[in-house]
């Protein structure tokens, strides 16, 4: 009743003085110590509390009733108030009374929450001739729409993918990124829209599917649960080409690859490539699309996380998530291939173990890289099992610190015998419990790279100078994500938009370049978050 009496100033409900009036002192009392249920007057408390709390709670307490009421300011001021409130408490407030509901049917108010909330730059004054209005805009497109906006990866079996769905003036757009063509991992990156939603008249949101090349056509999009989605296309025919599907590969392939099947002279690429066409193409009809969030970044961090092109031999480019985990770095597929599935960890790196380099000229001999990076390897062993025995002995005594590693003499250049690292995690707790090594400082001054002599690269032109590297594991497997297991590498940091991973067993190297692209409502709300998500897309791999 106070909050009532607040906002209109005339008591509870219409005519509530001249029931006062006409009760006695014992009635009055006796109806003022009865709880209030009428529904009407608990919409109206519910509407007040909005306005209240979206005000800061600057309504005057029950004792201290305000000297005017907001009926009695002048309607432009109170579309002034009402725009700045964020646009779902809006429909609350339009309960209160005539005269707000009636004040909110003004664009300008819905104008500005488009604007503030979505981003929408369009001249929303130009939708008067649609017959459209702002509140529509609101209402019937972005704040419906609004749980599918940010990042998400497409179910395309070990291929995923990336679609950004974004308000783009007065549509909703999802757009799949796409890596650059092989092997120009430096290029931006390329997109294509898969589907649209737009509003043409007041009733609803019209939904189009934007696949194929007979412009948009019919389509559907359902919300299945929180942070999945999936579209559907009910138009396929729309899709195929007057060539068939020979057409649709060759016209696939230069959009894909940027070139002809004649220009692909290695057998086993080929037979690559076809496979993804005749896989992908199933899913032309129906997509179900997962959430992703760009990893959070610390001031702490080695370089800013994010997502990164990356070569990967036959395969092509695929793009891979950066983030960091204490003293660990880990890079994440978010496209995949039929080896190694999108979700999984291509690479992870130990920061708690940096190599130093020889000169160029020992370099260009891979066994002497080799030497160095199992020599780390076997130290990161010998920690690991230190670790293990100090904690079955309770007390953790003799635990080595990475500050003196044991390092052995100089192996010789003959294969070690075959070890698994141990999965992402293993000896963190150990690595988090002393401070790195001391090692001479590399960041900013530069150092003198090349790749050692038979390691292969699809891209010569990688640089030739990097700041710091670090010891690190790969992951590989056979086809259909068979028999994996992680193999040394070496994580070679060239500058704040580019980094190297150097596979030992399988002497190559792998060159990834910086997504330059600003991507919005893609922030995780906190990193358990992330994590989560993380795991998330790597179990339906697994």
């Amino acid at each position: 009743m106070a909050v009532c009496a607040r906002l209109c100033g005339v008591g509870p409900s219409r005519g509530c003085r001249r029931r006062q009036q006409r009760r006695g002192p014992a009635e009055t009392a006796a109806a003022d110590s009865e709880p209030d249920t009428d529904p009407e007057e608990e919409r109206i408390e519910a509407g007040a509390a909005a306005l209240s709390g979206a005000l800061g709670g600057r309504g005057a307490g029950p004792q201290s009733p305000p000297r005017c009421s907001l009926l009695e300011l002048p309607p432009e001021l109170l579309v002034e108030i009402f725009a700045s409130l964020p646009g779902t408490d809006l429909p609350s407030l339009a309960q209160v009374c005539t005269k707000f509901r009636r004040i909110l049917h003004t664009d300008t108010i819905w104008r500005r929450r488009c604007r503030e909330e979505y981003g929408v730059c369009e001249n929303l004054r130009k939708l008067d001739i649609t017959g459209v209005s702002c509140r529509d805009v609101y209402a019937k497109l972005l704040h419906r729409y609004r749980h599918i906006l940010g990042l998400w990866q497409p179910d395309i079996g070990p291929y995923g993918g990336l679609l950004n769905v974004v308000v783009d003036g007065l549509f909703i757009i999802g757009w799949m990124y796409l890596p650059p063509h092989d092997p120009h991992v430096d290029d931006p990156m390329r997109f294509k829209p898969l589907f649209r939603v737009h509003l043409m008249e007041r009733k609803s949101a019209t939904v189009e599917c934007m696949y194929g090349h007979r412009g948009p056509h019919n389509g559907h999009i359902q919300i299945v649960k929180k942070d999945e989605f999936s579209t559907k296309c009910n138009q396929t025919d729309h899709h195929r080409m007057s060539g068939g599907r020979q057409e649709e590969f060759r016209t696939w392939l230069r959009e894909e690859w940027g070139r002809t099947l004649e220009d692909i002279f290695h057998e086993h690429m080929q037979e690559l490539i076809l496979m993804k066409f005749i896989y992908t193409s199933q899913y032309d009809n129906c997509l179900t699309y997962r959430r992703i969030y760009l990893p959070p970044s610390h001031p702490d961090d080695l370089i800013r996380p994010g997502l990164f092109k990356g070569t990967y031999g036959s395969h092509g480019l695929e793009i891979v998530m950066l983030s960091f985990h204490g003293k660990r770095a880990r890079g994440t597929k978010i496209t995949g291939d039929p080896n190694i599935p999108a979700g999984q960890q291509t690479v992870e790196v130990d920061l708690m173990h940096r190599i130093q380099l020889p000169d160029v000229e020992s370099l260009r001999n891979f066994n002497e890289l080799s030497r160095i990076v199992l020599e780390v390897r076997e130290q990161v062993r010998q920690e690991q099992q230190q670790q293990e025995n100090g904690l079955e002995d309770g007390g953790g005594r003799g635990r080595q610190s990475p500050r003196e590693p044991q390092r052995g003499s100089a192996q010789p250049s003959v294969e070690m015998p075959a070890e698994k690292v141990g999965e992402p995690g293993d000896g963190e707790a150990a690595a988090a419990a002393a401070p790195a090594p001391e090692q001479p400082a590399q960041c900013g001054q530069g150092q003198p790279f090349v790749l050692p002599v038979g390691v292969s690269s699809r891209n010569e032109d990688y640089p030739r100078t990097c700041r710091m590297c670090f010891y690190g594991t790969g992951l590989i497997a056979g086809h259909g994500f068979t028999s994996p297991e992680r193999t040394p590498g070496v994580f070679i940091l060239f500058d704040e938009d580019r980094f190297g991973f150097i596979w030992l067993e399988l002497k190559s190297f792998s060159l990834y370049s910086r997504v330059q692209a600003t991507f919005r409502n893609a922030e995780a709300p906190s990193p358990q978050a992330f994590e989560e998500m993380l795991k998330n897309i790597q179990s339906l791999t697994s």
